[in-house]
């Protein structure tokens, strides 16, 4: 098995609860490899989104949504959950002192496996807004279940390749060795699945750049770079977003 193959389980090992095999992530390589396969994991979860929501389509709106925002959560086994808590603890309760206590008030934070009520908060509102917008989503607008789990985890790519990874021996500390021709190349396929959607992948594209350029700079500012927590919180913001962006969008 190559690396790339390698790359392509650990990457779905990682970002999912769909099982791999574990020797897999004894490979440097394949672990730094990963990072170019984590557009193809988003398209992987959002083929098996649109999967259920067409084997649902009977059911009432509010029950489906329901559905789709539970199979969301557990086939990423809530991971990028986690992170938008912990960043949201950690934003607030870091917010004291000169940057250089503010930094490491906020590292210190998120280490902390506690959930304090500002990430409860957070949790709370995005996965309402989510199961609002399931719920509600017009037909045109399904696609988002495939775009929104896509360019979310595009967005880690310049994440990890292009700012400073401030948590050493952090779960995401390989990712930035990503060669980075394989980054451009899976970025330029994950324009080309959006641009299948006419003018509204154009939209979410938009959204989701605007949203990774607004929270990396906010990282950049309070941290020096990015944690895998922020990547995660990233993930979450930059997939509510778009699918409120489809699904506030006319027909």
């Amino acid at each position: 098995m190559g690396s790339g193959l390698r790359g392509l389980l650990v990457a779905v090992g990682f970002m999912t609860r769909i099982p791999v095999p574990s020797r897999a992530f004894g490979d440097a390589r394949a672990q730094a490899l990963s990072l170019a396969w984590y557009p193809a994991v988003g398209l992987l979860l959002g083929g098996m989104l649109l999967a259920l929501a067409w084997a649902t389509s009977g059911l009432p709106p509010l029950l489906q949504g329901a559905l789709l925002l539970l199979a969301w959560t557990g086939l990423t086994g809530a991971m990028h959950l986690d992170g938008l808590a912990d960043s949201a603890d950690a934003w607030v309760g870091g917010m004291a002192g000169d940057a250089d206590a503010r930094r490491e008030r906020t590292l210190a934070i998120m280490k902390d496996p506690q959930c304090g009520p500002v990430g409860v908060v957070a949790l709370g509102l995005l996965l309402l807004l989510k199961f609002a917008v399931l719920a509600s989503l017009p037909a045109a607008a399904w696609p988002a279940l495939l775009l929104a789990p896509l360019l979310a985890r595009a967005m880690l790519v310049p994440a990890f390749t292009r700012l400073p990874y401030v948590r050493r021996g952090g779960l995401g500390a390989a990712l930035p060795g990503a060669p980075r021709a394989a980054c451009v190349l899976s970025l330029l396929a994950s324009a080309a699945v959006c641009a299948t959607a006419g003018w509204r992948g154009a939209l979410v594209v938009a959204v989701a750049v605007l949203v990774f350029a607004v929270w990396c700079r906010a990282c950049l500012r309070r941290l020096g770079g990015i944690t895998g927590d922020t990547a995660g919180a990233l993930v979450e913001l930059v997939e509510v977003a778009v699918l409120v962006a489809l699904a506030a969008t006319p027909p």
